[in-house]
């Protein structure tokens, strides 16, 4: 196939995802009957959306366990309109480690807190193809908060994506990696550095505790690292493949908007910053940052076996960069 035709046929696919997402939001919402819509459902401006988290706890929205197959399957076509099937994959394989992590714990079968059932999907605002709306798909180790106008998502961060185990080690999923190529790219690229770049890469030799940004509405600046400029060809081939594999995991038309975002940020600019052992299965946690940048893995908890990661936009988590500039457009219209 030509290049020209395949870039056709790439943006037509992501057309068709954005012309979907207003119709697959609806789908859901309709599908539930007013007991379930009211707690799915809140006003766009409504502080609720800002209340996300990535722990195992109890959530408002509707959970899984709530759902009969009809609707769990809207919630799931929403999600894979919403994402990459790389995204959705991995959204999806993370819910359903809930039951190797209920065996790993030795609970029962019919326990509730290591569930693929206990996650959230909550709705803000009404779809529309004009006015701003958002969702939020939740629950342990996944946080996916999306905001769309005009038909389009806008933004797709915070994004958490997170693995436990981050290896399974026995039983049937045995081997089962789910955040691998985060890992061995951070890996691949460390350990490319010589001795003189690695000191300005390696801010620890212990690895953080946690991802730093945590939860927070809004993601911290952090200490850099080494620029991507300061990087040899080869080096920068491995950043760049690092940073594609988290863009990646959004919608096609959401992802190519925020390289190219990155991209006029500044590539150059972008840092990369490693805490812990520079050695696969030991305690480690990295870091990529720019003008408008956060993405942050750690794995430390669970003898290193336990994976955190996360994007945050830092200057348009919850789509507030976009929405503050439709609604000085819509002001300045009256």
């Amino acid at each position: 196939m030509k290049m020209t035709a395949l870039l056709i046929v790439l943006f037509s696919s992501a057309a068709m995802a954005q012309n979907e997402l207003v119709q697959k939001a609806n789908k859901f919402l309709i599908s539930l009957p007013e007991t379930l819509k009211e707690k799915a459902q809140y006003k766009f401006a409504d502080e609720e959306r800002f209340n996300w988290h990535f722990v195992p706890k109890s959530r408002n929205g509707v959970s899984f366990r709530e759902f009969n197959p009809a609707q769990r399957d809207a919630a799931l076509d929403l999600l894979k309109t919403s994402l990459s099937a790389q995204g959705y994959q991995k959204a999806t394989a993370i819910m359903e480690l809930e039951n190797v992590l209920r065996e790993v714990e030795g609970r029962a079968t019919d326990d509730k807190y290591r569930d693929p059932q206990n996650y959230y999907l909550t709705m803000f605002g009404t779809p529309s193809n004009t006015d701003p709306w958002g969702w939020r798909f939740e629950g342990h180790h996944i946080a996916l908060n999306f905001s769309s106008i005009s038909n389009r998502i806008e933004s797709s961060t915070p994004s958490f994506f997170g693995s436990n185990p981050g290896i399974v080690k026995s039983g049937p999923e045995r081997g089962k990696q789910i955040l691998k190529e985060e890992t061995e790219l951070g890996f691949s690229l460390v350990n490319s550095f010589d001795a003189d770049k690695l000191k300005i890469v390696l801010i620890s030799n212990t690895a953080l505790p946690e991802i730093i940004s945590s939860n927070s509405r809004k993601a911290p600046s952090l200490p850099p690292g080494l620029s991507y400029s300061s990087m040899n060809d080869n080096q920068k081939t491995l950043f760049m493949k690092l940073l594609d594999v988290y863009v990646r995991n959004y919608e096609l038309g959401f992802s190519n908007k925020l390289m190219e975002k990155i991209k006029k940020a500044g590539v150059e600019k972008l840092t990369f910053a490693w805490a812990g052992s520079l050695k696969p299965g030991e305690g480690h946690y990295y870091r990529i940052q720019g003008p408008m940048l956060l993405i942050e893995l750690d794995n430390t908890q669970n003898n290193a076996n336990h994976v955190h990661s996360v994007v945050r936009d830092l200057t348009n988590d919850f789509g507030e960069d976009i929405l503050r500039e439709h609604y000085e457009k819509e002001h300045s219209n009256h």
